[in-house]
């Protein structure tokens, strides 16, 4: 991964881990965590689970791609799968190990660029599990499947549920209103305030740099790196709005993003075997 976007990245997310988990925080709910609460949403129970095709998740390996304060790594060692979580924050990894000692549960944490993880983990695990908001942050989507490849045993399964890049596209749903590329066009600068989590907090490192990648180049890349598609699946709703502040919720406690009534995808499903 370029050196600069890497760098810039991370200070980013360092600053998240800082306000990410805090006091009274409805998305990462550290207390209810501990407590026993799961943080998969429905969706991801669904991916899950077929995924696993009828297996248990407990007694098998499984890697938490770019797992920030490894919410969902605390969720599965209590399932009973033997978990590693990696990210290229030091600051999301010391904040996630306090989050899975609170929790009293055994994770290993490793702080590594998801294009170039570490020798150490290639062909260890049954299933990688990367949700929500992975390969934005990606300029190098080939080098990032490859490391999928590289980290699961033969037969193992990528689990990828990610924003749609249509939606991925909108500034705003109303009106209307797109000011982000479908398709990879190479890196692009932002500064923005807030957090996906908590558009108001106040967030020390503003500055990212971010990738477009259309489905097609998902799937194409995975293809690539030697995996099996199994599974595509394109989702109308989401039960959380995967971007924070931009998708309004509905009656039936669903967020939608709508064009004349008409619901465009807010998330996929890639499900891919090696």
């Amino acid at each position: 991964m370029d050196p600069h976007a890497l760098a810039v990245n991370r200070r980013h997310w360092d600053a998240l881990a800082t306000v990410h988990g805090e006091g009274d925080d409805a998305f990462y709910d550290v207390a209810a965590l501990a407590a026993g609460r799961g943080s998969l949403t429905d969706v991801e129970e669904q991916a899950l689970a077929q995924a696993l095709g009828g297996r248990q998740l407990a007694g098998l390996d499984v890697v938490h791609v770019q797992c920030h304060l490894g919410f969902d790594a605390v969720t599965f060692a209590r399932r009973g799968a033997r978990v590693v979580g990696y990210d290229l924050s030091p600051a999301s990894l010391a904040k996630a190990r306090a989050v899975a000692a609170r929790a009293g549960v055994d994770v290993s944490f490793v702080e590594a660029d998801a294009t170039d993880v570490p020798a150490t983990l290639h062909a260890r695990f049954d299933l990688a599990w990367a949700t929500i908001g992975i390969i934005g942050w990606i300029g190098d989507l080939d080098a990032w499947m490859r490391q999928i490849a590289a980290v699961l045993r033969p037969g193992g399964r990528l689990v990828l549920l990610e924003i749609h890049p249509l939606f991925n596209m909108l500034a705003s749903v109303a009106p209307l209103r797109a000011d982000f590329p479908y398709a990879f066009d190479g890196a692009h600068m932002e500064d923005a305030e807030g957090s996906y989590a908590d558009p108001s907090a106040e967030v020390a490192e503003t500055m990212t740099v971010v990738y477009a990648h259309s489905v097609g180049e998902v799937v194409s890349s995975a293809i690539g790196a030697g995996l099996q598609v199994l599974a595509l699946h394109e989702h109308l709703d989401s039960p959380l709005d995967p971007r924070g502040g931009v998708l309004p919720q509905e009656a039936d406690g669903r967020f939608r993003a709508r064009l004349d009534g008409q619901p465009l995808p807010v998330l996929y499903t890639l499900i891919a075997q090696r």
